[in-house]
């Protein structure tokens, strides 16, 4: 271990790293983003849950290591040598876990009602390059820990359990509290420095604050209801089903647009039905009651009128995401969305569009896409 250390700091790639130490961690922060985003796939995947796993769990220990190294414990073991690089090693793992939850969630196609949770976990990834200073602050520490083990169990149980509802998001919640608690708890009994510098009833109290916040995100339905997520959703003339592959018939924007393909304002023939089709990833054998809610917004009243409920099941497990429609007949003009939503009433992602009445459209500018 020594021979190896020695030959590290006599290396070139620890005076170019000490060298340009200023953008080191913009660097591990960009190549991690994009390492994360190249290689992880589907929560469900083996390699994903090991990955997330095994973060979850080097950065416990790593907690543990970096808030007992006041007390002298790793004087005279061959961690000392290392004690200086636990706040970076801690750093990496907070933006390792946080990176990886903003991935899963920016793959939904729409996040306009629950923007305010991912906001949160992209100000806590990009603050992470931040920390490096302030990462000594035991309640700061502590409370991003509990922020991110929620974060985990909330997407962990569901793909175990292979269901979500509200009972498994309250037990999502639960076994991280326990966790953090157990942890700190922990941490606080064998070392005198964090007795000396915290106080305990104000950081289990914090710690709580956080947890009733999170909850009451939930049931304010500001937080999007993982692992579920809207991969495709669009507006069509026709849907139709051939050897398991759903064709959608949709009118193609004529603006280049990189995020959709189809026209947000429907050139609608009254003797005709207006099609909504989305695609919805699910991890392997999670089934779901699946609701599209067509609301009308009424311009007399200045409100959106709910005009339809439909609900659909969906069983998890395809790669491309598992597809539904849904149509209604006799559509007024005006403006449109559908809310596509879990049967909990929590939001997937909203379709927009315009109705417009214009007997003579053109199928010509008609375009067809398979799933």
């Amino acid at each position: 271990m020594k021979r190896i250390w020695a030959k590290y700091r006599n290396s070139a790639i620890n005076r170019f790293l000490k060298k340009h130490q200023k953008y080191v961690p913009l660097i591990f922060f960009i190549g991690g983003f994009i390492f994360d985003t190249l290689t992880l796939g589907r929560i469900d995947q083996l390699y994903d849950l090991i990955v997330l796993c095994l973060y979850m769990s080097l950065l416990s220990i790593s907690l543990y290591f970096y808030n007992v190294a006041d007390d002298g414990k790793w004087k005279n073991t061959w961690l000392e040598k290392y004690e200086a690089y636990f706040p970076l090693v801690i750093q990496f793992f907070f933006g390792g876990l946080s990176g990886a939850y903003v991935i899963y969630f920016s793959r939904s196609v729409s996040l306009s009602k629950t923007v305010c949770f991912f906001i949160i976990l992209v100000t806590l990834l990009v603050a992470n390059e931040f920390l490096k200073k302030r990462i000594s602050n035991k309640y700061l520490q502590f409370s991003i820990y509990f922020f991110i083990s929620f974060t985990f169990f909330a997407f962990m149980i569901p793909v175990l359990a292979k269901e979500m509802n509200m009972n498994i998001f309250l037990i999502s919640g639960v076994v991280s509290l326990a966790c953090t608690l157990t942890l700190i708890i922990f941490i606080y009994s064998v070392s005198p420095s964090m007795r000396a510098e915290v106080h305990l009833g104000r950081i289990i109290g914090l710690i709580l604050s956080i947890y009733f916040s999170i909850n009451s995100f939930y049931f304010f339905k500001l937080i999007p209801p993982v692992p579920l997520a809207l991969e495709a959703g669009i507006v069509a003339h026709n849907v139709t089903i051939e050897d398991n592959t759903y064709i959608v018939t949709y009118e193609a924007d004529s603006q280049d647009i990189f995020w959709r393909d189809h026209n947000l304002k429907f050139n609608y023939t009254p003797t005709e039905k207006v099609y909504i089709f989305s695609s919805i990833f699910a991890p392997t054998a999670l089934e779901q009651s699946i609701i599209h809610r067509w609301k009308w917004y009424n311009k007399t009243q200045e409100a959106w009128e709910i005009a339809d409920d439909i609900e659909f099941e969906i069983t998890g497990g395809r790669n491309n995401g598992y597809r539904g429609y849904t149509y209604k007949s006799n559509i007024k003009e005006g403006e449109w969305e559908v809310e596509v939503l879990t049967k909990e009433e929590l939001i997937l992602g909203v379709i927009e569009f315009e109705v417009v009445v214009n007997p003579s459209v053109n199928a010509e500018k008609f375009s067809q896409k398979k799933f």
